[in-house]
């Protein structure tokens, strides 16, 4: 009931009315099945923009911080994401990327939408980092279609580290579903799994134009707090990884 009163009553209209989303490809969005929705990372505003435009509700997979923060400030991000329908996992990796990858399934197999950062955290300079096999791994074992979106115009809306968002006007690309069902079977084989995740970042960037790094954003986050993001010897040094 929260994530609807706040969709179509207190926040939607607003947003709506200050950012004027330009949307094309919303047909893509299946209108009962379920469906991963991979999406480029630059800004927290993406998981406010993109339920905003799609008709079904969305699902997303939310940092355990949201949800693990203490004191009041933290009673009330639990309070909003929790009634806007997100669910907290872990991404400390090993055992913890088990436990959000079978979530992430199950949110599946319930026949709803989950919204997916590939990239793992958000951009640090606006660019297209390498997506993680995850996304891979739960279209095959949820055998759900993986949808490419792209946000333009978020960056300029909540860029990293601030906090009171700027009025611009963002646009939203939905691309047409990718069919992965000829991989069926081989969700662990880590060669498909690269091989999937390419090709949705792929289309992520078609529809971005955003330039393309072969490397994690995670690696890239680090370079840049170490100064070394823009030189070519340590980001093809960590490209390499």
């Amino acid at each position: 009931m929260f994530y609807w009163l706040l969709k179509y009553i207190f926040l939607g209209p607003i947003l709506r009315l200050l950012y004027r989303p330009d949307v094309t490809g919303l047909e893509n969005v299946p209108a009962d099945e379920p469906a991963i929705l991979a999406i480029n990372h630059n800004s927290f505003m993406d998981s406010i923009f993109l339920p905003l435009v799609v008709k079904r509700k969305m699902t997303f997979l939310a940092k355990d911080e949201y949800f693990t923060t203490p004191g009041i400030k933290g009673w009330f991000m639990k309070l909003f994401f929790t009634g806007v329908g997100q669910v907290g996992i872990n991404r400390s990796g090993g055992n913890a990327s088990e436990a959000a990858l079978k979530t992430g399934v199950k949110v599946l197999s319930e026949g709803s939408l989950l919204g997916i950062y590939p990239e793992g955290t958000r951009s640090p300079d606006g660019k297209l980092y390498r997506g993680h096999t995850g996304v891979a791994r739960m279209a095959l074992a949820s055998k759900a279609q993986v949808i490419p979106v792209a946000l333009a115009g978020t960056r300029d809306v909540q860029p990293a580290g601030k906090t009171i968002p700027r009025v611009r006007k963002i646009a939203i690309r939905i691309g047409e579903p990718l069919d992965f069902s000829r991989y069926e079977g081989l969700e662990n084989d880590r060669f498909v799994l690269r091989s999937m995740t390419d090709e949705i970042m792929y289309e992520v960037m078609q529809l971005s134009d955003q330039v393309y790094i072969d490397m994690y954003a995670s690696t890239a986050k680090k370079l840049q707090l170490e100064g070394k993001l823009d030189d070519p010897r340590a980001t093809a040094a960590a490209a390499a990884v």
